[in-house]
């Protein structure tokens, strides 16, 4: 702040034998001793007074030139204000000093102070406060604030790389910008698309699809009217007016039509109502006399039928009453009177569903009834003894030491011998029967708590299999892939099967599902398995093979090193089932150490071999060197064979360690100068070949513009005789030439003098975009042209990385795709064009 020069320096002020400045108030002071001299330190406690706003540059007179000093008034002033003792608004409007008024406000803890200050403030004072704001607080607030498109992309870049937060919110307002930008020309490119759909479409004959098609045309122009511009707002209106009119012209035309149709159609429905009606009378007769016929022949066979069913229904029911009343006889016959009991209940029910019974069979009835009851009254006079004794056993049940199971057993036998004597007993026992279930249900007790436990343990092994069933469909789904853990799976087959058995026993009926299930998944496993171990074991033997075939091989250092790689793979291998592991083992074992034992064979040829390798990796660099000293395009052909040399020199193999780097330094010196030399040699073609492509396109260019010019035939036809001579004379061209020439010869073709300044400026903007690339200077004439290319290319690169440089030669073949312009204009661009090169 210049105003700081003025001010008297601190230690002419403070100095204790100093007397009163006559703009300091006795006020101001009082809090400190009279005899006291005011440290640096004591600027915490002073009071508001003209002393602390002179410190704090506040006043007309310059502050302390120690920025320190005028930071802690400043601070101090801060504090007074979010104390209360200062109010902020009157400071505001007494103080002319805007900068330290602006520094105090940032350090209050009041934001409000600081954004009174700012808004409304001038934008281009605010744009300096966010790159020379004294705190990061102002820095911020005044970047909040900053509105400006232009001013945000130029501030973008000098606050890079300085206040991080500062760069944050510039950055986020210039993506925001970017973003309306992007979706303003979006909007208006999809209005435009939108009109022209309607356009288009206005000018169809109408189809099927039409007015579909026309109702979404519509609906998509509706979304964006409201954003398109009034042109194309008025355009898309005439061609939704025009779409409608060819709408309702169609429509007209087809209500035409459907009236037409529907009054013929209405005529002939009329007509064929009439005969319709005729026929339709004419078999309604037909049809009620064939019915009243049917209907009376059918009352005849139903009346016919009913009276036959009925006939043999009563002889089949007296059929059936009289085998039953046999089959009873035979029974009491036999001693069974449970059987007879039996088949007398079926004689009853026989005797009900029977409406005439004959007499004969009434009498049986009645004679079997006797025999039965006499039957009965003896056999149950027989069993009593035996009931007694059955009960007295039962009872002798109650409390019984026996094991459960045993106990169990012999109550179901006591029951079955019950059932066995009370078979056709008539009469009453149903005393003996009470007391004989009671004694059976209390010798039973201790039985059912034991079968209760066992029930409740097979339930429980039951569940637990389930959870193992569970667990192993996890193990089966995480092993499902390409690469499972066979370790793993051979350890869980051997341990599931264990688990599986000490859950046991299960009830077999409810465990029959689980038991399946559990099979099926041990058997999907131990088949995945079993083939990975048969794997396994072709590999390894497979890898046997392989190292008896070692066994015969002339090099015995490439079999050592075979046999160890073979070993390395042994060891990658799998493994498979312990019988076959050992054996396997031995046999690959054995043909290995019949390897190895060549070892010593082996170091002879090793020597022998690098003094080869030695021979053939000199003359390798020699074929090099002789191929570098080429001074023709044959260094071209040759220098498509490095990768081979390279190869062939990694091939050679090992050589003396002695010799090792200077053959290698030798051979990377020969390829590298080869390379060099190759590189030279096609940069220079390539330059070439874009000097062709260039003048092609100049050749194409005179063409191009006498045909603009509407230049005599002849004239026209000895320029285009050129270019197509001279193009059939270049035999080699740069990638996508052809392509940009044959739309040089397109553009030449059709050239008219309307589209001469829009190719002079193409050309004239591809000229400031190799000036920008090769960092070059642009023309008084064109700085325009520049600024304008590069705000493009700065509004479509914001918010994304650094562009990349353009290339001279995509360039270049940009250049040939632009039409024609005036030689000499031509020439003057091609000459800015190719200093850029």
């Amino acid at each position: 702040m210049g105003f700081m020069r003025s001010m008297r320096p601190l230690s002419r002020m403070f100095r204790s034998d100093a007397a009163p400045h006559p703009a300091t108030d006795a006020g101001d002071v009082a809090a400190a001793p009279a005899a006291a001299p005011f440290p640096g330190a004591g600027i915490a406690t002073l009071q508001d007074g003209s002393a602390l706003r002179a410190l704090a540059g506040l006043n007309d007179g310059a502050p302390a030139t120690e920025p320190a000093l005028v930071h802690a008034a400043q601070t101090r002033v801060a504090q007074l204000i979010d104390a209360g003792g200062v109010n902020f608004a009157a400071l505001r409007g007494a103080i002319q000093n805007t900068e330290a008024l602006l520094s105090i406000a940032a350090l209050c803890s009041d934001p409000v102070h600081l954004a009174e200050l700012l808004d409304g403030a001038d934008p281009l004072w605010i744009a300096r406060l966010v790159t020379d704001g004294s705190s990061s607080r102002i820095r911020q607030q005044a970047a909040q604030r900053v509105a400006d498109p232009a001013e945000l992309k130029h501030l973008l870049k000098q606050v890079r790389g300085k206040d991080k937060n500062v760069y944050k919110i510039i950055k986020q307002k210039c993506d925001e910008l970017r973003v309306e930008e992007q979706k303003s020309v979006q909007i208006e490119s999809d209005a435009a698309a939108a009109c022209a759909s309607l356009e288009r479409h206005s000018h169809r004959i109408h189809d099927a699809v039409y007015e579909a098609t026309f109702e979404h045309f519509a609906a998509r122009w509706r979304t964006l009217e409201a954003q398109a511009a009034p042109a194309i707002q008025e355009r898309a209106q005439h061609a939704v007016e025009r779409c409608r009119e060819i709408i309702a012209e169609h429509r007209h035309h087809v209500a035409q039509l459907a009236e037409r149709q529907a009054l013929a159609e209405a005529q002939q429905a009329a007509q064929a109502e009439s005969l319709a009606q005729a026929r339709e009378q004419a078999l309604q007769r037909e049809q009620a006399a064939a019915i009243a016929a049917a209907a009376e022949e059918q009352a005849r066979q139903a009346e016919e039928q009913a009276r036959a069913a009925k006939a043999a229904a009563e002889a089949n029911a007296a059929r059936r009453l009289g085998g039953l009343v046999a089959k009873t006889h035979a029974a009491l016959r036999d001693g069974d009177t449970g059987r007879a009991a039996g088949l007398r209940r079926a004689v009853d029910e026989s005797l009900a569903a029977t409406p005439v019974v004959p007499p004969h069979l009434a009498r049986q009835v009645l004679q079997l009834d006797t025999k039965l009851n006499e039957l009965k009254q003896w056999k149950d006079f027989a069993v009593a003894p035996k009931r007694a004794e059955l009960i007295t056993e039962m009872e002798a049940l109650i409390g019984s030491s026996e094991p459960p199971t045993a106990l169990a057993e012999r109550i179901k036998q006591l029951q079955d011998d019950w059932k066995i004597i009370s078979k056709g007993i008539v009469s009453d026992s149903q005393a003996d029967w009470d007391r004989f279930h009671r004694a059976a249900e209390a010798a039973y007790q201790p039985c059912r708590a034991h079968f209760e436990a066992q029930a409740k343990q097979r339930r429980e092994n039951l569940q637990e299999r389930r959870v193992l069933l569970e667990r192993l469909r996890n193990f089966e789904a995480a092993q499902a892939g390409e690469h499972p853990d066979w370790r793993a799976v051979a350890t869980v087959l051997r341990e599931a099967r264990l688990e599986w058995r000490r859950h046991s026993p299960v009830e077999r009926a409810a465990s029959a599902a689980v038991q399946e299930e559990f099979d099926a998944a041990l058997a999907r496993l131990q088949g995945r398995l079993d083939g990975w171990y048969a794997q396994n074991i072709a590999d390894k033997k497979s890898l046997i093979e392989r190292a008896r075939q070692l066994s015969a091989q002339s090099d015995g250092r490439e079999a050592v090193e075979a046999a160890k790689h073979l070993q390395q793979l042994w060891k990658q291998i799998g493994a498979v089932d312990r019988d076959q592991e050992q054996s396997l083992w031995g046999e690959f074992r054995g043909q290995c150490d019949a390897v190895f034992a060549r070892r010593q064979q082996a170091h002879v040829e090793h020597a022998a071999a690098l003094q080869a390798n030695k021979a053939a990796a000199a003359a390798l660099c020699d074929e090099v060197e002789q191929v570098a000293a080429l001074q023709s395009h044959e260094l071209l052909a040759a220098g498509a064979k490095i990768p081979q040399w390279r190869s062939a020199f990694q091939a050679i193999g090992e050589v003396p360690r002695a010799d090792q780097r200077a053959l290698q330094a030798r051979f990377e010196h020969a390829l590298e100068l080869c390379q060099t030399r190759a590189a030279e040699m096609r940069a220079r073609d390539r330059r070439q070949s874009f000097d062709h492509l260039l003048e092609a396109a100049r050749h194409i260019q005179a063409y191009g513009y006498a045909v603009a010019q509407n230049a005599a035939q002849p004239e026209r036809e000895a320029l285009k005789l050129a270019a197509e001579t001279f193009i059939a004379a270049v035999q080699h061209w740069p990638k996508g030439a052809p392509q940009g020439l044959k739309e040089a010869w397109q553009k030449a073709d059709a050239a008219v003098p309307a589209e001469m300044a829009a190719n002079q400026r193409a050309l004239r903007t591809l000229c400031i975009r190799s000036e920008i690339c090769g960092d070059r200077p642009t023309p008084p004439e064109d700085q325009a042209l520049r600024r304008d290319y590069q705000m493009q290319r700065l509004m479509q690169r914001m918010g994304q990385s650094e562009e990349d440089s353009e290339a001279w030669e995509t360039l270049a073949l940009a250049w040939v795709r632009i039409g024609p312009i005036a030689a000499a204009e031509y020439q003057s661009l091609l000459a800015r064009f190719l200093r850029c090169r």
